[in-house]
């Protein structure tokens, strides 16, 4: 199998939101079990947690901005 036949099967998994979400926040948090993980190479697109970590380290970053806002501002 080459490359592009990797990517064309790997675009093609058909894994949930809620289940992107999740390996996106345990990502964040930096703890994650082996057998976690294995499920989550196979059965994500990785398109997707892509997408879904781009936004959520977007989402973070604007929480934080508006928790500075709010501390100052005191």
């Amino acid at each position: 199998m080459n490359s592009l036949d990797d990517l064309k099967e790997a675009r093609a998994r058909k894994g949930s939101f809620v289940q992107t979400v999740v390996a996106v926040l345990w990502s964040f948090f930096g703890v994650r079990k082996a057998e976690g993980h294995d499920d989550d190479v196979a059965r994500l697109n990785p398109v997707h947690v892509i997408i879904a970590g781009v936004a959520m380290g977007f989402l973070f970053v604007l929480s934080l901005v508006f928790l500075v806002r709010i501390v100052v501002g005191l």
